[in-house]
């Protein structure tokens, strides 16, 4: 057993976002999940009312952003931001964060930004090293159940009004999810939004017209607002 536990504080408005780090958590010996908070305005009466060592901290919430979080306190436990964006890495650092992961993050990518943040000789190996090698992935709620949805086998995913269909190698799974929160999740150098209602993964697209892309499960359309956009990134 470590000689301290470190209490961490997980700060992100996305439920699978949370469950990934908390399941990352859980696997290192010397960290303990004090808290959750879907925004920096819950995160921040946490941080009033208990001793915090390490704040996991997403940048793009509502009410009140991460940086905000972090510009409103002088004495602050270490951060770790954790985004889909790449392009705040820069004024993070200014801010003395720990380390910038993006989304979706690897286990050993984690591993890496602990030890960064716990002081020498108190960064120990965690519990299952065979997750380290486990290819990224994310969590979605179907059926009652968090389903583990692994992004190299996603072809696209498709809006169903309050929900979304995610087309796998695996089978279809139906998940209450805004497109605009999964598009903030998954990874920008491997998903394009191609259409007000279907998100695509740009390594399964097999041919393409100006109107439409065709993918292993058929053909999904091209709208007009994004075709500028996803024709250039994909000639």
């Amino acid at each position: 057993m470590p000689d301290r536990i470190y209490q961490c504080l997980i700060v992100d408005d996305e439920p699978p976002a949370r469950e990934v780090l908390r399941r990352y958590i859980e696997q290192m010996p010397q960290l303990a999940i004090a808290g959750e908070a879907s925004n920096a305005v819950q995160a921040m009466v946490t941080l009033q009312q208990q001793p915090i060592d390490l704040l996991f901290l997403d940048i793009h919430m509502p009410k009140l952003s991460g940086i905000d979080l972090i510009k409103s306190y002088r004495v602050q436990p270490k951060i770790i931001l954790t985004t889909a964006y790449e392009q705040y890495a820069l004024q993070a650092f200014d801010l003395e964060v720990t380390d910038y992961l993006l989304k979706p993050i690897a286990f050993e990518r984690f591993v890496k930004a602990v030890m960064k943040a716990l002081p020498d000789g108190q960064a120990s190996a965690p519990v299952a090293e065979k997750t380290a090698i486990e290819p990224p992935f994310l969590y979605l709620r179907s059926d009652r159940k968090m389903v583990k949805v692994y992004l190299d086998k996603i072809y696209y995913i498709e809006s169903l009004k309050d929900y979304v269909r995610v087309r796998t190698q695996d089978g279809d799974i139906i998940s209450k999810h805004s497109m605009a929160a999964l598009e903030a999740i998954l990874p920008q150098q491997q998903f394009v939004r191609v259409h007000r209602s279907f998100i695509a993964a740009i390594d399964k697209v097999q041919s393409f017209t100006p109107d439409k892309l065709t993918l292993p499960p058929g053909e999904i359309p091209i709208g007009k607002l994004y075709r500028l956009q996803v024709l250039k990134l994909l000639k």
